[in-house]
Order: structure tokens, then C-alpha cells, then sequence
């Protein structure tokens, strides 16, 4: 991919890289930060990246990693913090729930339905497609999808769908 190329990807597929790893992580300010490392992070390996081998996977994959490492990372200091007789370090308050009722109930599944389910009907990935970027067999997929659905329909149907 020449820089040009590069930076069309970039322009054409940013911000709704962010709104994808947002939905996944629930977290706008971190969604942000880890897509624009990704970014950094093929922007070192431009030459080897090519449109159709899907680079907005490589770098979805790559933001998402990010976020996990430093979840992981401030569980770990948050522990360690405690540990040392700190007290409970002032947690990072995410997006208002009352405004994003989406992510509000996305925050309701476990990570891994979160993401399958993200990256399903947010991203408009095949269950092929997201079985090979989360490394779980199809089968799995589908489970997660299912019980996703499950428990995300009381918390998105509209009040008149329930009668109120």
C-alpha cells in the first residue's frame, strides 16, 4: 500500500473503526486512543498491508488488543494500588448511559458476546468472517450471537413493543 493509498484507508475508514471498537470496549476517549495506535502501528507496516487482504481487520484486531492490554494493565495497578494501602483509585467514568443506550446494554453482555455481536451487526461481518478474527469456530460464534440477542432484546425493545 503506497502512502497515498494509506492515507485514503485512513480518511475512509477511521471513524467508524472508532464507533466499532466503541460499541466493543464502551469507552469513547479509550476507542480513540487504541484506533489511532493501530494506526501508527500499519502505518509501519503500510508496504505489507493490501486493500483486498482487508487492512481495516488487521487494524480492528490490532485496536482491540490494545484495549485489552490496558484493561489489563489498570486491573493489575488498581490491584497493586490496594495492595500498597492507596485506597480505591478514582475510577475513568465512561459515555452517559442515558445517552448511549446501545452501548449502555452492550455492557450487560460478557466480552466475548459483546464482540461477536459488534462485530456481526456492526461491523456487517459474516459469522465466517468473525470466526476468523476472533479465532472461534463458527459453531461458537453462533452460540454467542444467540445468547446476545437473548439477553440484548429486553434492554432495546422500544416501549411500544412492550406494550407500555
Amino acid at each position: 500500500m503506497t502512502d497515498d493509498e494509506f492515507e485514503e484507508f485512513y480518511a475512509h475508514s477511521v471513524k467508524d473503526l472508532v464507533g466499532q471498537v466503541y460499541l466493543m470496549t464502551g469507552d469513547l476517549h479509550e476507542a480513540q486512543d487504541v484506533v489511532q495506535e493501530a494506526f501508527v502501528r500499519a502505518w509501519g507496516r503500510r508496504a505489507r498491508l493490501r486493500h483486498e487482504a482487508g487492512p481495516e481487520a488487521w487494524v480492528r484486531t490490532v485496536a482491540w488488543r490494545l484495549a485489552v492490554s490496558r484493561w489489563r494493565r489498570r486491573r493489575r495497578a488498581g490491584e497493586a494500588w490496594q495492595l500498597h494501602g492507596g485506597g480505591r483509585p478514582e475510577a475513568a467514568h465512561g459515555p452517559d448511559p442515558s445517552s448511549v443506550a446501545l452501548v449502555d446494554a452492550l455492557r450487560l453482555l460478557s466480552e466475548r458476546q459483546r464482540r461477536v455481536a459488534v462485530l456481526h451487526y456492526v461491523c456487517d461481518l459474516t459469522v465466517e468472517q468473525v470466526a476468523a478474527e476472533t479465532g472461534l469456530a463458527t459453531g461458537t460464534v453462533k452460540t454467542h450471537l444467540s445468547r446476545a440477542r437473548a439477553a440484548l432484546r429486553p434492554h432495546l425493545t422500544s416501549e411500544e413493543d412492550q406494550g407500555v
